[in-house]
């Protein structure tokens, strides 16, 4: 007994003196936290610190941003269990059938994951999760024994760092509280968006961003029973915590609904004591699965938001309605608190916890057995990898079937036959949750006053056939279709390629950057014996004798872009024109510009941007709306204007009116269609509703009045004129995510693409009475000639945060024909 308390003495010396040496936040910044903001680096180094000087925390590097930033975890557990911190992982897999073996130890341990500062210019909560990372490795050590922490203490560096060096830029010294001031008034596009102004807490799900993409993968590794997603609000609101406001998606079991109001209420009884204000069960639901907090959600953990009021106006102190001085300090107090009152409860309830997500991740079912997928390759490709990323198993038909279901494309129940090797998603498996989330025909709305889009469905994203069945379809391992391993023949008159999804598009810009003269049919046309529907590419070797090895570039652009390119032997067509007749339309090289102005918005700005850079690879020029004039215009073929809110461009330059006569082409993108219609340079026309306002309703109940004029995320049946050039690749169907009421007539001079017909409703989402009204028999697609020149008409943004796989097409298309 005396060895072991002499042992005991010995070893409390010893962590006392290895826990003296982890400098506190202020120490090792050389400030107190919350007299200035701490740029991404120095955050970067103080958790290196703790890792190094602290036996219970460890560090890793799961990636890098766009801008060269580090993505950084901190894992903070007792000295016991960083040793074997790979076993409990495993283990912790193994008991939830994640991850198959038997078990290497018999303890149980609970993971807690903290996500800070995912809105770059929400900026408290890094600096909270410093002081938490502290706190935790030298004051709550007895929390740490059932425990792992995992503190991602930046999720959008490039993000934080352009608010904080504006902020810097800016502020008064000292700094200056007064509502006024322009500290508090963040230059655009903000710091809120990562590099590509894309908003990561919508990204979850889908996955288009770098640091979503490195990040989902350690999560899956991990799979946490807790997740806090740390964010801030308006300078005015006070603090929001669990439990969420309703609409919950109908999957959030019972425990995960009474386990937030567990919290909850523990977070309530430090916010009592100090007097702090809060809030609990509004605004904030868990229905969308891109969130920080829906996501952990439907993967079975507590998934949850925290908001401080604050967000890119406070600054270091700011003045709010009531009078008081809202400081940094005092956010970070509330965040900290929050953090370190979450951790505290999941140390109490770590064996509720264990049991509960076990259970969970038995109960498979899922409101259907069977969801079946089938299109064009390039497509189920995609689909396959974003599934992949998810660990969502897949399987394929073995033989054509016949199956009953909820067809997507009607939301009729009919029987639909599918082929040998069709996509199949078991519906009653493992994810089956999160595959009934991104799948389902239909979201469930408890409330319709939500907080995000309505209706998501993969199907409509991605353009394929699609039934949603209680059949139970077996199927065997998938296999992506490869593309035909095809070498063209260096001899050949022609080399063809089909225009049917984005990826064809990526085919056609690196043809134009290689100077490969491309052309496309104007008609259908049948030549070596396969039918090329209109919007076809030919690259004919004739037309470019300045490439001597035309075949092996055409070869390896096919082969980067997966392409599958014929080889014809003559011009000669079996039907249709000749590839030689003037119904072949050359594809010229377009310099393309984009308006960057404070009136976009910065996400539909971004979105363009990102599809330029990462997914077309071609060239766009970026100007801003006070450089556009004559000398600027006429060296640009395309100008997008991005979403926004611009006022009316008839008015605003003449110059751009010319350019248009001349032949420019303007590419106009959901809301900043406002700044042509209605106007006498551009034909566009507003839709009205023709619907009387109704009697005076009750104050209480104006929110759900006014909702019968909106739309939140609905999908809607486009028709759709075939014969458009601006519609090749879409000889079926489409389906638009419509995400406001706004609405415009058909355009004259069979300039309409697509519409959306008369009597049309939404397939899915919510869509007010009214709204849908206004929908009817208005325009989604269409091109107004103006002289020589063109204004190309997108009334829902194509690439709507970049997941709108089947949309991008109609991009290209406006560039290029």
């Amino acid at each position: 007994m005396k060895f072991k308390k002499l042992s005991y003495v010995f070893s409390s010396l010893i962590c006392s003196i290895v826990f003296a040496q982890v400098q506190s936040p202020n120490e090792f910044l050389g400030y107190e936290l919350g007299t200035q903001f701490t740029r991404h680096h120095q955050v970067i180094d103080y958790v290196k610190h703790v890792a190094e000087q602290s036996p219970l925390v460890q560090t890793m590097s799961y990636g890098k941003t766009y801008e060269g930033r580090t993505l950084q975890l901190a894992f903070i557990s007792s000295e016991e269990n960083m040793a074997q911190l790979e076993t409990l992982r495993e283990d912790h897999l193994k008991r939830i059938n994640l991850l198959q073996g038997k078990q290497k130890s018999d303890k149980e341990i609970s993971v807690v994951w903290l996500s800070y500062n995912v809105h770059g210019n929400e900026s408290t909560s890094t600096e909270a999760a410093l002081k938490t990372l502290y706190t935790l490795a030298t004051e709550k050590k007895e929390w740490l024994d059932n425990l792992i922490v995992i503190i991602d203490p930046c999720i959008n560096p490039d993000g934080r760092d352009r608010y904080v060096n504006w902020y810097n830029q800016v502020k008064s010294t000292p700094y200056d509280n007064d509502p006024i001031s322009n500290e508090h008034y963040e230059d655009w596009p903000g710091g809120r968006y990562n590099h590509y102004y894309h908003d990561l807490n919508r990204d979850w799900a889908w996955l288009t961003q770098v640091e979503s993409q490195q990040r989902i993968p350690v999560y899956h590794q991990w799979m946490p029973q807790i997740h806090v997603d740390f964010h801030e609000q308006g300078v005015d609101s006070p603090y929001y915590f669990a439990p969420a406001a309703v609409p919950y998606h109908e999957i959030i079991t019972d425990f995960q609904r009474d386990f937030q109001t567990t919290i909850g209420k523990n977070h309530a009884t430090y916010f009592d004591k100090e007097g702090w204000l809060y809030f609990t069960k509004e605004v904030f639901d868990l229905l969308y699965p891109g969130y920080g907090d829906t996501y952990p959600t439907f993967h079975g953990a507590i998934g949850m938001t925290y908001e401080q009021g604050g967000s890119g106006r406070a600054g270091l102190g700011i003045i709010n309605t009531v009078g008081d001085n809202l400081t940094l300090k005092d956010r970070i107090s509330h965040h900290y608190t929050s953090g370190l009152s979450t951790v505290e409860v999941a140390h109490h309830n770590s064996k509720k916890l264990n049991s509960e997500f076990k259970t969970y991740y038995q109960n498979t079912k899922g409101k259907f057995s069977t969801y079946a997928l089938e299109g064009h390759k390039d497509k189920i490709a995609a689909l396959k990898k974003l599934l992949d990323s998810h660990h969502i198993p897949v399987s394929g038909l073995t033989k054509q079937t016949n199956i009953k279901g909820i067809d997507y494309h009607t939301q009729q129940t009919k029987t639909m036959r599918f082929d040998n090797g069709a996509l199949i998603l078991d519906g009653n498996g493992q994810k089956s949750k999160m595959i009934q989330a991104l799948f389902e025909p239909q979201t469930i709305l408890s409330d319709s006053v939500t907080y995000d889009i309505t209706s998501w469905a993969l199907p409509y994203a991605y353009g394929l056939k699609g039934i949603a069945s209680n059949q139970k379809i077996q199927g065997v391992n998938y296999k992506v279709k490869e593309n035909k391993d095809i070498t063209v023949n260096p001899g050949a008159y022609a080399y063809a390629a089909k225009r049917e999804t984005i990826d064809d598009g990526k085919y056609i810009a690196a043809l134009i950057k290689e100077d490969i003269r491309a052309y496309y049919n104007e008609v259908p046309l049948t030549n070596g014996g396969v039918y090329w529907p209109m919007g076809s590419i030919f690259v004919l070797r004739g037309e470019n004798k300045q490439h001597l090895n035309l075949a092996e570039k055409i070869n390896a652009i096919a082969k980067k872009t997966g392409q599958d390119v014929i080889s014809l032997s003559s011009g000669f067509s079996d039907e249709g024109p000749d590839l030689g007749s003037n119904q072949m339309q050359y594809i010229a090289n377009k310099k393309i510009g984009i308006l960057k102005s404070d009136s976009a918005s910065p996400s539909g700005y971004g979105e363009i941007w990102h599809f330029f850079e990462q997914q077309l690879k071609y060239p766009l020029t970026q100007l801003s709306d006070t450089r556009i004039n004559e000398r600027v215009l006429n060296g640009l073929d395309v100008l997008i204007i991005p979403p926004g809110y611009y006022g009316p461009f008839d008015k605003k330059s003449e110059q751009l009116n010319q350019w248009i006569k001349r032949g420019g082409r303007i590419i106009a993108i959901g809301s900043a269609l406002s700044g042509f219609a209605n106007s006498d340079f551009y034909g566009l026309k507003a839709k009205e509703n023709g619907i009387e306002k109704s009697e005076s309703k009750r104050y209480a109940d104006q929110e759900r009045d006014n909702i019968s004029d909106a739309i939140y995320g609905s999908i809607y049946a486009a028709k759709i004129d075939s014969t458009h050039p601006l519609s090749a690749g879409y000889n079926s169907s489409y389906f638009t995510l419509k995400n406001s009421a706004k609405a415009f007539e058909l355009l004259k001079n069979n300039g309409t693409a697509a519409y959306i017909p008369s009597e049309s409703k939404p397939l899915a989402g919510f869509s007010g009475s009214k709204a849908i009204t206004l929908q009817q028999n208005s325009l989604l697609f269409g091109t107004e000639k103006i002289g020589r020149g063109s204004v190309v008409y997108i009334v829902d943004n194509p690439i709507y945060r970049s997941f709108w796989e089947n949309g991008k097409l109609w991009l290209v298309n406006a560039l290029f024909f």
